[in-house]
């Protein structure tokens, strides 16, 4: 019972289950209603019949022999030979005329009775006095009928009766409507199948969903549900790949961010491990300053790599930058005059005087900040920088430049990664620095990149432009 109860639970055989549901219902209903209506159509019809045939026979009795274009007189013989020498019965219809209880005339449809199979009835019917409209079961099936008593001019006894036998087209009735429940039968076949094909494929999104579901982990993220159209199931799936791609980008950051913690802590955890286990060893106080002053060394530069981590992990975030709208030079000038205390600092600013950005203030001088102390560990302190500016290409290019040995070529490539451990961290540095610079500028939506120089390195960040004046302002050169 449990894969009965687990097929009866898919939501195709749901689907499914209500369609022919539906279409047997609906096939159901207008077979009978078909049924109804004909059947009554056909009473009507043998009701009219019975009714018009009795009317003309009337019509004919109170009239003129046309033979003669005198009146009949009650000669009922006459009537009676005129009117079935003129008389074509209906469909299903028997015409009977009686003399002093004796047949003298009857016509016939193909599918009515003849008189000798209406002995009960014919017998009943010469018993009437008055005219009379009923139904009798006769030997061939049911009968309508309308019964005309007469009495002729010289005392004779007449009768005129008007049966209508409706059982053949009854029968046709029920072929017909047997022949509409095979094609019912047929299309519900049909439209079952088709119902199972398109079932399938609406519900193929949800399926290969599901699929997908339980085969990603936490380490494989990458798989996506194809998709095709714009339907509800389709549209499922899109905002499931969308959420995978969250899903992706927040692990692959959470990876990114444990790798480049496990890669950065270690140097300085084994260095301060080391001094504590030395510690004992020092014999003098002098020895044991030396080596206190070395841990407290790694802990600050262990300080400064969990705050770079950090800032490197919220680059990602959307809240990591708070845009305003930036003066360039006058930006420029108050950050020359900050980062003049680390070094002699040349300033070269060649954009227009009123050149704005839109951009994080605060960032963008974390990331400058970032290149001159970079510029300062790599090239010395005696080293020649210089920061500048300049408008390329619908771009805010700021850069910073130095005449110290430059970067190694088997270095360029790889300057900016989060990994890349070269010069600036054999001097002391975390690594992380070019790497937050890099940062910073995609937060903006800009590049930060090594350009080539034919004397030491130069830096330069390259942001997107935002309200910019059309006059480019003269030269401006400050040490």
């Amino acid at each position: 019972m449990t894969w009965v109860r687990g097929l009866l639970g898919g939501m195709r055989v749901r689907i499914l289950a209500v369609v022919v549901l539906v279409l047997v219902i609906s096939s159901l209903g207008s077979v009978l209603l078909l049924r109804a209506a004909l059947l009554n159509q056909l009473d009507e019809e043998v009701s009219e019949s019975l009714a018009r045939e009795a009317q003309e026979f009337r019509l004919l009795a109170d009239g003129n022999d046309p033979r003669t274009g005198r009146p009949f007189d009650g000669d009922l013989a006459a009537i009676f030979e005129v009117y079935f020498s003129r008389e074509v019965p209906d469909e299903g219809e028997t015409l009977l005329a009686f003399l002093d209880g004796r047949l003298v005339a009857s016509r016939r449809a193909s599918d009515a009775a003849a008189p000798d199979q209406l002995g009960a009835a014919t017998t009943y019917w010469l018993s009437l006095t008055e005219e009379e409209r009923g139904e009798r079961e006769t030997a061939a099936g049911p009968a309508e009928y309308v019964a005309l008593p007469l009495t002729g001019s010289d005392g004779e006894q007449g009768l005129f009766v008007v049966a209508n036998f409706p059982a053949f087209e009854r029968e046709e009735i029920a072929d017909s409507l047997q022949t509409q429940q095979l094609i019912s039968l047929l299309a519900l076949l049909l439209a079952t199948t088709l119902g199972a094909v398109l079932a399938g494929r609406v519900l193929r999104p949800l399926v290969v969903l599901a699929a997908t579901a339980r085969e990603i982990s936490d380490t494989d993220l990458s798989r996506r549900i194809p998709t095709r159209g714009g339907d509800e199931a389709s549209q499922i799936a899109e905002a499931f790949n969308d959420m995978l791609g969250r899903l992706e980008e927040a692990f692959t950051s959470q990876r990114r961010f444990l790798d480049d913690t496990s890669h950065e802590l270690r140097t300085p955890l084994t260095v301060i491990r080391g001094q504590v286990e030395l510690l004992e060893l020092d014999e003098t106080p002098e020895e044991r300053a030396e080596t206190t002053r070395l841990v407290l060394d790694e802990l600050d530069r262990l300080s400064r790599m969990v705050d770079d981590l950090f800032l490197l992990a919220r680059a990602e975030h959307p809240d990591f930058l708070r845009p305003d709208r930036v003066e360039v030079p006058t930006f420029l000038t108050d950050l020359h005059r900050r980062l003049s205390t680390l070094t002699p600092l040349e300033l070269r600013v060649d954009v227009a005087a009123d050149l704005t950005v839109t951009a994080d203030p605060h960032r963008l001088a974390q990331a400058v900040t970032q290149l001159v102390a970079n510029a300062v560990k790599h090239a010395g302190a005696d080293a020649r920088v210089e920061l500048g500016a300049r408008v390329d290409d619908g771009e805010l290019v700021v850069w910073v430049a130095d005449d110290g040995p430059g970067v190694p070529v088997d270095e360029a490539p790889r300057i900016f990664d989060r990994s890349h451990r070269g010069v600036a961290a054999d001097r002391g540095g975390a690594g992380l620095g070019l790497a937050i610079v890099r940062a910073i500028a995609e937060a903006h939506g800009g590049t930060a990149r090594l350009a080539p120089t034919a004397v030491g390195a130069r830096f330069e960040l390259r942001l997107p432009l935002g309200t910019t004046s059309s006059q480019v302002a003269p030269h401006v050169s400050a040490t």
